[in-house]
């Protein structure tokens, strides 16, 4: 918490429940913008929707299988879920037409949709679902688009927003900002992102770091209006496993389902990982590898640990606890990188087994997926 009081001083006033509470949502991500809402929250037991039930959000288009990705930010809402926070994941389906996924066709949207629910259920436990603090909800974008008062806000989330100011969010899209000029729904994009975080009462809007800039147009509407200003939590985005994992603005490292090879999917199979994590860049003297990444990001925050395991004529199991010792241990030759990155493989599968167990049983929603997606 070191620094807190210097960003913002009520956190002074912060009881130790509700300090441990603060510690829980903000201290593993990668940026934290605008904890004073946040603490506001906590320090008079309010919230935007006035009850004091502290409500975060993440929202996802419906486009496919799910990738590691959806590991990580799973881990970060679980912390969410600990923190007695309520956990709304919104389906996108709407957006998601925007953005042309599935050839626009909204029944293969959905039907996606549903499969995600799944997947998010079995990532984050089981938790209990409903509205109150500590649960699990999911809404989607079609069941709040009926309503008069959202349309409403969606203008005045477009309203004085040149088209300049625009084009540089189409990265939240997975688009060049010279990409939709042909496609005038694309630009309200991100005012339909920022409506749905004031629409739903949201205190904590949660994305990876791709998602900045959709998050601080949403606080520069905020600004604009005089409205609440939500707080921002970003995870890191884990790279491509051909990437070097240098950390660029346009995230063109970013792990893409569109390189199947240099993508973790969640349904990946043990030895389909493996195989996969053999061709993962690993450099000796490099201190960048989405193998460091997945271990720093992914294994460590669930296991405390990961366990190497050469053949028996090349040396003992070592675990290891922490990645700059796992980083200099490669470097200086006592640990082989093929072993390093097959330990991290078989970390992953091991935090990968309830998701495989639960759709081995209940295959229906993968399978539609499935055959969307050959």
């Amino acid at each position: 918490m070191d620094g807190l009081e210097e960003r913002y001083g009520r956190v002074a006033e912060l009881d130790q429940k509700s300090l441990s509470r603060l510690r829980l949502m903000i201290d593993s991500v990668d940026e934290s913008i605008g904890i004073e809402h946040l603490v506001d929250c906590l320090a008079d037991n309010t919230s935007a929707g006035g009850d004091g039930i502290i409500r975060c959000y993440v929202g996802f288009e419906p486009s496919g299988k799910a990738h590691i990705g959806w590991k990580v930010l799973s881990i970060q809402l679980k912390r969410m879920l600990e923190a007695d926070a309520n956990v709304l994941i919104f389906l996108a389906d709407w957006h998601a037409w925007v953005n042309d996924k599935f050839n626009g066709n909204m029944e293969d949207i959905q039907t996606t949709a549903r499969y995600m629910e799944d997947t998010f259920r079995v990532l984050l436990g089981n938790p209990p679902e409903g509205e109150g603090p500590g649960e699990l909800r999911f809404v989607w974008a079609s069941s709040i688009m009926d309503s008069g008062d959202y349309w409403a806000r969606v203008l005045r989330c477009s309203k004085n927003m040149s088209l300049a100011r625009v084009r540089r969010t189409f990265s939240i899209m997975g688009r060049s900002e010279d990409s939709s000029d042909g496609d005038l729904s694309r630009f309200f994009y991100p005012a339909l992102q920022a409506a749905d975080i004031f629409e739903m009462n949201i205190d904590v809007a949660i994305g990876g770091m791709d998602q900045r800039k959709a998050h601080m147009y949403m606080r520069d509407v905020a600004d604009r209006w005089g409205w609440y200003k939500a707080t921002c939590l970003h995870t890191p985005i884990i790279s491509g496993l051909k990437s070097s994992g240098a950390r660029m603005e346009s995230f063109d490292h970013k792990m893409s389902k569109s390189d199947p090879n240099g993508a973790i999917l969640l349904h990946d199979s043990e030895k389909k990982l493996a195989k996969k994590m053999r061709k993962a860049y690993l450099d000796p003297e490099n201190p960048a590898s989405p193998v460091y990444e997945l271990l720093e990001q992914i294994i460590l925050p669930e296991f405390g640990k990961v366990t190497v395991t050469p053949k028996p004529e090349f040396g003992e199991p070592t675990v290891w606890h922490d990645v700059e010792s796992f980083k200099n241990a490669i470097s200086d030759g006592t640990l082989h990188p093929f072993d390093a990155k097959m330990g991290v493989a078989a970390g992953i599968s091991k935090g990968l087994r309830a998701v495989n167990e639960y759709f081995e049983e209940n295959s229906e929603t993968l399978d539609r997926v499935n055959q969307l997606t050959k």
